[in-house]
Formats: C-alpha cells, sequence, structure tokens
C-alpha cells in the first residue's frame, strides 16, 4: 500500500512539475507588452520560485500526511475487512457442514421413526388379530351353547307337543269312531291306532 502511495505522489510531482514548465515556457516566450496588463500570476515567470518552493513543500507535506496517517489507517481498514471477510466465511462454511450434519442425522431419525412405526403398526395388526381371534372364538362358543340350548328347548317343546297330539288325538279317534258305530272304543285301542299312525307319519 504505501509503495502504491508513493508512486502515485511522483506521477502527481511529475504531472504539475510538467505543467509549471509548459506555463513557464508559455511566459517566456509571450512577454507582456508595453501598456497591456500583468500575467495571471501563476504563469508570471518572476513567481516560479516561489511557487516551486512552495509546491514542493505542499507535497512534502501531502506526501508525510498520507504515508503516516492516511493510508495506515485505510491499510488497517481493509485488512480488519479482509479479516472479517474470512471469520464470515468461515462461519459460513462451519455453519453450513453443521447444517449438513444435522440434515442427515434428521435423515436417519426419520428413517428409524418409519422403521419403528411399521414395527409398531405390524405389532398392532397382529395384537388386533388375536383378539378379533379370541373374541370370534367367544361368540361361536356363546352361539354353539344357546344353539345346543335352543335344540334341548326345542326337542322338549316337541316331545310335549307329541305328547299333546297323541292324547288328542286319541280322544279325537274315539269321538269320531262314537260317532260314526255309535259305539265308544277303549281308551287303550285309540292309543294304539294314534301310535300306529304317528309310527307311519
Amino acid at each position: 500500500m504505501p509503495v502504491r502511495s508513493s508512486r502515485f505522489v511522483r506521477q502527481g510531482l511529475a504531472g504539475v512539475a510538467a505543467f509549471v514548465l509548459v506555463a513557464s515556457a508559455a511566459g517566456a516566450a509571450t512577454p507582456p507588452l508595453s501598456g497591456e496588463k500583468a500575467a495571471f500570476p501563476p504563469f508570471d515567470v518572476a513567481t516560479f520560485a516561489g511557487q516551486l518552493f512552495w509546491l514542493a513543500i505542499s507535497f512534502g507535506a501531502l506526501y508525510w500526511l498520507m504515508s503516516t496517517i492516511a493510508l495506515p489507517r485505510m491499510g488497517a481498514i481493509l485488512d480488519e475487512r479482509a479479516q472479517a471477510i474470512g471469520r464470515d466465511l468461515d462461519n459460513a462454511a462451519r455453519m453450513q457442514a453443521k447444517a449438513e450434519e444435522t440434515a442427515i442425522a434428521y435423515e436417519a431419525a426419520l428413517a428409524e421413526a418409519r422403521k419403528n412405526a411399521q414395527g409398531i403398526a405390524q405389532a398392532s395388526r397382529d395384537t388386533s388379530a388375536k383378539a378379533s381371534d379370541a373374541r370370534r372364538l367367544t361368540v361361536e362358543g356363546e352361539l354353539a351353547a344357546k344353539l345346543a340350548q335352543a335344540e334341548a328347548t326345542i326337542a322338549t317343546t316337541k316331545a310335549s307337543a307329541m305328547t299333546n297330539v297323541r292324547s288328542l288325538g286319541s280322544d279325537v279317534a274315539v269321538a269320531i269312531v262314537t260317532k260314526l258305530t255309535g259305539q265308544a272304543p277303549s281308551a287303550t285301542e285309540a292309543s294304539e291306532a294314534v301310535d300306529q299312525v304317528l309310527a307311519r307319519s
């Protein structure tokens, strides 16, 4: 940074010197005529020595100020900015790496959760199937017991009905035979006749 500033100062001094030489040559070539006004002071050859003196002092002071105060401060600011940018880039790289690690861990946890969910769902289906089978067996047992009880009730009712039918049939047979023949058969004969008819049916 100081090398660049000194080169800039040297180029500025060279430009000013060339301008002064051109101006002095122009002033020497065209001297003021009698009766004309004096030349513009910066172009007056008589003041060139003082102008060059103060020019040298001004550029020296400017060079000293730039090299000792302004340029070191600018260099420090640029260095600080470069360091801040480097720190920011390092932080960004670390955060990106951390984000990638977090994403990988998230994917692994998600895959594990899906696997666990599938296992839990399968276990739940198995448990539900076992409970359903147990309920089905219980219901089938209850229905079989109720069916057996109903069949027994039907058989009892049928036997009772058949007994009533036999008794009623005997009474009807006695009444019919009595009405047709005028003679009432015995109860034993009527019961035997009804038993024979029921046996054939």
